[in-house]
């Protein structure tokens, strides 16, 4: 064994003629095993929504979605659509006319988005497994059918029970001689089918009709707004979106799931790492016990410098005794954190004892958690650094106090 770390090692676990060094020591390990725990727990219940709020999001927005650089509709007979059909890479190719609407149910209205879609969206995401009523059905023979956001039903008190139309209005195309009179909109009745529960922003805006439906409302032919693809499995999705991208040309833009919903992302992620800013500040403040504990054990052990000195132990021994000291108070607070926080994760995975409360229902019953071992090891790795500097300054300023001390007093 390494002779600092086996003199640091005993001075960890030994009695000190002062009962308060221990004391200060064991909180030191302590509070370093509770910023450790936190952290762990903490960014693996964020990783766990951010994971939730992903595998949500993929059941609303495909692969690759394209959309025109500059305007808002295209046609579905353009030359570099048929194109996208005959790619390798692209498993379903579905069409897409969204548009701003009205909604009008039983006497409540709300204003929200309407999202035409083609017969084989089910195949395009996995939208079919978040409905939380009816089912997902877009046709019953000729009599085409709406899905619901959980927000707009909420909002319009839509329920399927009832068997009454929802009426959609839109503005006519084209000039209007006022936007108040009845002539200026469209509207038609549809029949809802389902409700489908995603994410907020998506539930509240949302009803999805077939874009045969949403054609006819708004007077057009074969116009899109968006075109949207998955990519077949085995192919990369960024070597994908490069090659639909050279596909279809400058005049349109293709964009991944990330970037559909970017700001969302983003805002995610800035969470994250704000909450591991602030817990690791918490962990620097516990790093101030590892100073004060090594500042009162190096002037515990004064007697014992002197005895390690006179028996050929240079200054710079001397200092690595105490530095490993410091690192493996470090150590133990950083083992029993990870193993706490790591235990405290896996039950909640397993059983489930923590519950998401507050009103209304939620797609999951409890908080969700996954384990990212690359935090685990950059949680470790700043533990290890703060241990180090935290012990650096003790050791360097009061050993060479000690030294100079002890120079004098020979001369």
């Amino acid at each position: 064994m390494n002779f600092p770390f086996y003199i640091a090692r005993r001075y960890l676990f030994a009695k000190k003629s002062h009962n308060i060094i221990n004391i200060i020591s064991g909180i030191s390990v302590i509070g370093m095993a509770t910023g450790v725990m936190a952290l762990v727990v903490i960014l693996s219940v964020f990783n766990g929504f951010d994971k939730l709020i992903r595998n949500m999001m993929s059941a609303f927005d495909a692969d690759l979605k394209i959309e025109l650089v500059e305007g808002k509709t295209f046609s579905d007979t353009l030359v570099e659509l048929q194109k996208l059909r005959k790619l390798e890479s692209v498993a379903v190719y579905s069409e897409v006319l969204e548009e701003n609407a009205l909604f009008k149910y039983r006497g409540k209205q709300h204003i929200g988005v309407m999202k035409g879609v083609s017969r084989n969206y089910a195949e395009q995401t996995g939208i079919d497994s978040m409905i939380t009523a009816g089912t997902f059905q877009l046709w019953r023979g000729s009599q085409p059918l709406a899905i619901m956001g959980q927000g707009v039903a909420y909002y319009l008190n839509a329920n399927l029970e009832h068997f009454d139309p929802l009426e959609i209005f839109l503005p006519k195309r084209g000039k209007q001689h006022s936007i108040t009179s009845a002539s200026a909109f469209s509207s038609k009745l549809i029949m809802p089918s389902g409700i489908f529960a995603i994410e907020q922003e998506f539930d509240t805006q949302y009803i999805i009709v077939p874009i045969d439906f949403s054609r006819n409302l708004l007077n057009y032919k074969n116009e899109v707004t968006a075109v949207e693809l998955k990519i077949a499995k085995g192919y990369n999705a960024k070597r994908a979106q490069q090659e639909v991208q050279e596909t279809v040309g400058s005049k349109f833009k293709v964009l991944n799931r990330y970037q559909q919903n970017e700001s969302l992302y983003k805002t995610m992620k800035t969470e994250k790492v704000a909450i591991a800013l602030i817990l690791a500040l918490i962990l620097v403040i516990a790093s101030f016990n590892i100073i004060g504990s090594l500042s009162m054990l190096i002037i515990d052990k004064r007697k014992d410098v002197e005895t390690l000195r006179s028996l050929g132990a240079d200054n710079t021994l001397i200092q690595k005794i105490f530095m490993a000291e410091g690192l493996l108070i470090s150590l133990a607070g950083t083992v029993i954190g990870t193993v706490l926080g790591l235990a405290i994760c896996y039950i909640q995975i397993i059983f489930e004892p923590v519950k998401l409360r507050g009103i209304g229902a939620f797609i999951i019953d409890a908080y969700p958690v996954d384990i990212q071992f690359l935090d685990i090891l950059l949680i470790l790795s700043l533990v290890i650094a703060l241990g180090y500097l935290a012990a650096r300054f003790p050791v360097r300023i009061i050993t060479r106090r000690i030294f100079a001390q002890e120079e004098k007093a020979h001369d």
